[in-house]
C-alpha cells in the first residue's frame, strides 16, 4: 500500500505496524449493511477520472493536427462524431465517441519543466517554496468524501503510478496508489478475526487519544488517519472494486488487456463503489526521438481503445453525465520536429481533453495558429480546467482553504469554468 508517510514515520515504521495489525490501528465502526445499500452507493454519485499522460504528450499529433504545415508531421486528421471536430487518424475509436468529449486546444501554461509542469497541472498553482498545494484529487476527496459516509476505501485512488500529494489538506486525502491489477501490499488481516481486531483497536484508541491530546503537533493525527485507512481496507467488502478479474473476459478485452485498459476498467468499478476521484496513469510520452513510430505502434492504439471503451461503458451504464473525464499531461510538445524526428517540451500552445460530466460536449474550444505555435484568442490555464471539473461535480467555486501558515487558498486558484463547456 503506497501512502505518503508523515514526517517522523518512516516506511519501516508503517509496514511493521500494518503487517501485524496488532496494536497500531485506530478504532472504527464496521458497516454491516453494505450489501443492502449497494444500489444506493452506486446511484448518481459525481466523480472525476483523470487520465494522466506522464512525459508530455504531443497533442499536435493527437487532438490538434496541422495538415499542410511544416510542423504537421506524418499523421492525417479524420472527422469525428462531433461535427467539425477532427482528431488523429490513429484515434478512430475515440473519433466515434467525440460527441461525448471535448478538446480544449488553447492551453498555454508556460511551465515546460516536467516537475513544475506536473505540479501546475495537478494543483492549478505554480510551485512555491512556502506552501505545498494539494493535487486536485485531494481537493475532491476533501469536499466529497464527507458526503459519502458509506465509503470505506479511500476517496482518491491513483492507478498505475503515484499522483501528487495532498499538501495542506492532510494525509486523510492523500492518493492511495495501486497497480493496474489492483494489488495492494499489506492490506489483509493475516488471519486475525474482526472481533479480535476490534479489541486491539479499542486499546490502541486509548493510547492514541492521549497522545493526540498531549498537543504534540499534527503528526499524531496524521498517524491515526493513515491507520484508519489501513483498517478500512483490510475489513471492507468494497475492496472488490479493485479486482478487474471479476469482469467478463469480453469487458476486459474491450478496454484492452494492458495496464492502461485495466486501470480505466478499475476506475469505472471504483466510481460505482462511490470513489469520487481516480487518476489513471499512462506514461511514455517524453518523445524527443522517433515520435511518429512510437505513437503509431505503441501509445495511440492503447490510448484510443481505452478512452473509447471507458466512454461507451459509462454511457451504456447511465453514468457518463455524472463522471467527468479529463485527459492531460504536464505540457505539450514542440510544433517543430527536431533532428531526431521527435518533439521537445512545449507549454505555449497545446491541448487537453475533457468530457462527460453533463458538460457541453462535442466541440473544440479555442484554437492555435496554422503552425500550432501560438494560441489564437483566449488561452486557458490548469485552474480553468479544474474549475470546470469542480462545477460539474457540484463543488462550490467560492470554496477557500487555509494553508498551514494561515494563508487563504481559493479552489482551482480562483479560476472560472470554461464558459463554452458549461454554457
Amino acid at each position: 500500500m503506497n501512502l505518503t508517510i508523515p514526517r517522523g514515520m518512516n516506511r519501516r515504521h508503517f509496514m511493521q505496524h500494518l503487517a501485524t495489525a496488532a496494536t497500531t490501528i485506530p478504532t472504527m465502526q464496521f458497516l454491516s449493511h453494505l450489501q443492502a445499500n449497494a444500489a444506493e452507493v452506486k446511484k448518481k454519485q459525481k466523480a472525476c477520472i483523470l487520465m494522466w499522460m506522464g512525459g508530455g504528450p504531443p497533442t499536435i499529433d493527437i487532438w490538434d493536427l496541422k495538415p499542410g504545415s511544416k510542423n504537421g508531421g506524418e499523421f492525417k486528421p479524420i472527422q469525428t462524431a462531433a461535427p467539425g471536430v477532427q482528431i488523429s487518424e490513429h484515434m478512430p475509436n475515440t473519433a466515434k465517441v467525440m460527441d461525448n468529449l471535448s478538446i480544449v486546444r488553447s492551453m498555454s501554461t508556460r511551465e515546460a519543466d516536467h516537475g513544475r509542469g506536473r505540479y501546475y497541472m495537478h494543483t492549478a498553482y505554480v510551485p512555491n517554496p512556502t506552501v505545498t498545494h494539494p493535487t486536485f484529487g485531494s481537493v475532491v476527496s476533501h469536499e466529497l468524501s464527507k458526503q459519502r459516509p458509506e465509503l470505506e476505501i479511500p476517496a482518491f485512488v491513483s492507478i498505475g503510478g503515484a499522483s501528487n500529494g495532498p499538501g495542506f489538506l492532510g494525509m486523510a486525502h492523500a492518493p492511495f496508489v495501486v497497480d493496474s491489477n489492483g494489488n495492494i501490499r499489506n492490506a489483509d488481516m493475516g488471519g486475525l478475526s474482526k472481533q479480535r481486531l476490534n479489541s486491539r483497536l479499542q486499546m490502541l484508541d486509548v493510547v492514541e487519544t492521549n497522545f493526540i491530546n498531549s498537543d504534540r503537533g499534527d503528526t499524531p493525527k496524521a498517524h491515526r488517519e493513515v491507520y484508519q485507512k489501513a483498517v478500512n481496507l483490510m475489513t471492507s467488502d468494497q475492496m472488490k472494486a479493485f479486482k478487474t478479474a471479476d469482469e467478463t473476459p469480453e469487458t476486459v478485452e474491450a478496454y484492452g488487456n494492458n495496464n492502461f485498459g485495466r486501470g480505466l476498467l478499475m476506475a469505472r468499478r471504483l466510481v460505482e463503489t462511490g470513489v469520487p476521484f481516480i487518476e489513471v496513469s499512462l506514461g511514455g510520452w517524453d518523445l524527443h526521438n522517433d515520435v511518429f513510430n512510437t505513437l503509431r505502434d505503441q501509445r495511440l492504439p492503447v490510448l484510443d481503445q481505452g478512452i473509447a471503451a471507458l466512454t461507451n461503458d459509462l454511457k451504456q451504464r447511465g453514468m457518463l453525465d455524472d463522471v467527468v473525464l479529463v485527459w492531460m499531461g504536464e505540457f505539450g510538445r514542440t510544433p517543430r520536429i527536431n533532428q531526431n524526428v521527435g518533439r521537445d517540451h512545449w507549454a505555449a500552445s497545446w491541448s487537453v481533453m475533457i468530457g462527460g460530466g453533463g458538460l457541453n460536449n462535442g466541440q473544440a474550444v479555442g484554437e492555435t495558429d496554422a503552425d500550432g505555435v501560438r494560441v489564437v484568442g483566449k488561452s486557458y490555464q490548469p485552474g480553468d480546467v479544474w474549475a470546470t471539473v469542480a462545477h460539474a461535480l457540484g463543488i462550490p467555486l467560492d470554496t477557500v482553504f487555509t494553508s498551514k501558515r494561515g494563508r487563504p487558498m481559493r479552489i482551482a486558484n480562483g479560476a472560472a469554468p470554461i464558459p463554452e463547456l458549461i454554457g
